[in-house]
């Protein structure tokens, strides 16, 4: 997967993504890859993740796709509901792996600042991909959320939370739903040309 004019923008859940997570591996296989880093990834407060979100894009001088896992998942959505059009416009796409529903009722508490969660259509293209075992979000809420973001999506079976935990280290077959998502945003600046 080779795009140079394409910045890939890796965006961590809570307590980021240690070196044997996946985010971590495509980070070091996507060439043009960089990852939104975090003042505090423990004890994460959304207005601080949002503006480092929104740093990062600004930062860049190409368009960028997100891939966000968890919580960087609700923080993509949160930045997109207030976003100025400008910097929306720099965002290609999105893969948003296993968001993390921070409205349910067994939520950590230093994630509650992240509720409500926005039910907006996003801006861009966006493939959610979760798991119908996954403790941080059921199936059902998980499309729930795709459909109101407007997202495509895509539920594993028995994959867990996509993580290390669950034996996703280096998830290649993950790769698949970027592919998808880069063939839709070829299929879009088709269409417009």
């Amino acid at each position: 997967m080779r795009n140079e004019s394409i910045r890939y923008l890796i965006v961590p859940g809570w307590q980021g993504s240690p070196d044997d997570h996946w985010q971590t591996h495509w980070q070091n296989s996507l060439p043009n890859s960089a990852r939104v880093e975090q003042a505090d990834w423990v004890a994460p407060r959304r207005q601080d993740w949002v503006a480092a979100l929104e740093a990062a894009i600004q930062a860049e001088d190409t368009p960028v796709i997100l891939i966000a896992h968890s919580l960087g998942c609700i923080t993509v959505a949160h930045w997109a509901a207030k976003a100025p059009v400008a910097l929306l416009r720099r965002v290609r796409g999105a893969l948003l792996v296993a968001p993390a529903d921070v409205e349910r009722p067994t939520c950590a508490e230093a994630l509650r600042n992240f509720a409500p969660i926005p039910q907006i259509l996003l801006p861009f293209p966006s493939q959610v991909v979760s798991s119908d075992n996954d403790a941080a979000v059921s199936a059902p809420r998980a499309m729930q959320m795709a459909r109101a973001w407007g997202a495509e999506a895509g539920i594993l079976a028995g994959a867990g939370h996509i993580n290390v935990k669950s034996g996703h280290r280096r998830w290649e077959q993950g790769f698949a739903y970027l592919y998808r998502l880069q063939s839709r945003l070829e299929q879009h600046s088709l269409r417009r040309a």
